[in-house]
């Protein structure tokens, strides 16, 4: 029984890793700004495109990679500076609203530039080869992304709580108002938090698209709300929740995935067949339960209004 969820195992346990390099850059964002970035999975797939053409340019890999993640987080920072910023003192759905034009946007000028065609990621070495694990064949990338993601949350944990940036990020997490009249300046954090989101986005983009080999416009809408369902999840505004979330979330997913493979090995009757149509379902699901059962997540502080 074991040999056989094996593969699923690892497998979710590496999407997961993926969801949550995704998710840390939602739950960032709406920790400062109360915002929620949804052009964030957008500029996850452009992160796929750029290194599709980046790559197809002749340059190196080890030139490719770097260059990628450079433009990724300027992608980040330039969209907090023209879509967000004039819109600092206005109503939060206009914010929103903005939110949803830049995704659109990012879309519209992919889909235009590559015709809508499907784009091959390139084939990174190392993380592209072949690797057996007790009975299971999988890439490298599901060993490394586990171990990668977690090496990025801790150092983006001790970034938060150990430098005068982060200093800076948590006082205005907690009191925007108070933070900008105590001299913080305000429009740095924020752009630092999405350069910081944008980036580990980035890094998400090269796990994921080496194990999903095709890119195109649409690439970041559902690995985007899947990273958002684990950044709620997890507690929004909660780093460690936001990783929780993502690998709870990867794992259960690609269970149900295999879950016809399990139960015919299992013996188990036909008339169970076809659950693998709701590993998408689950997840979203899973959104509504905990948003009726625990709406601040599972590491989400209650939080009261001051009057």
């Amino acid at each position: 029984m074991m040999s056989t969820v094996l593969p699923y195992l690892l497998s979710g346990i590496s999407v997961g890793g993926q969801y949550a390099l995704i998710a840390i850059g939602y739950t960032m964002v709406y920790g400062i700004l109360r915002l929620i970035n949804f052009a964030h999975g957008d500029v996850f797939m452009v992160a796929g495109i750029l290194m599709v053409y980046i790559s197809a340019s002749g340059l190196p890999l080890y030139v490719s990679i770097p260059l990628v993640l450079l433009i990724t987080a300027a992608i980040g920072f330039t969209i907090e500076r023209v879509a967000y910023k004039p819109l600092r003192d206005a109503p939060r759905m206009s914010v929103m609203i903005s939110a949803i034009g830049v995704s659109y946007t990012l879309q519209n000028l992919v889909l235009y530039i590559t015709g809508g065609l499907n784009q091959y990621y390139p084939s990174i070495p190392f993380i592209s080869e072949s690797v057996t694990i007790g009975t299971a064949t999988t890439k490298m990338v599901t060993i490394v992304t586990p171990v990668l993601t977690l090496v990025l949350v801790v150092a983006l944990v001790l970034l938060i709580n150990h430098t005068k940036i982060g200093m800076a990020m948590r006082a205005v997490s907690k009191d925007f108002e108070t933070s900008k009249l105590m001299g913080i300046k305000i429009n740095s954090v924020i752009s630092i938090t999405f350069v910081i989101g944008s980036f580990l986005a980035g890094v998400g983009s090269l796990l994921y698209f080496t194990n999903y080999t095709t890119v195109i416009q649409t690439s970041g809408a559902m690995p985007g709300l899947k990273a958002f369902v684990a950044a709620v999840f997890g507690g929004i505004g909660s780093v460690p929740g936001a990783v929780v979330g993502a690998f709870i979330i990867g794992i259960c997913e690609n269970i149900i995935k295999g879950l016809d493979v399990i139960l015919i090995k299992a013996g188990l009757s036909k008339q169970m067949m076809g659950l693998t149509t709701f590993s998408d379902a689950f997840t979203f699901a899973l959104l509504i339960i905990i948003l009726v059962v625990k709406p601040t997540g599972l590491f989400g502080e209650k939080t009261t209004d001051k009057v």
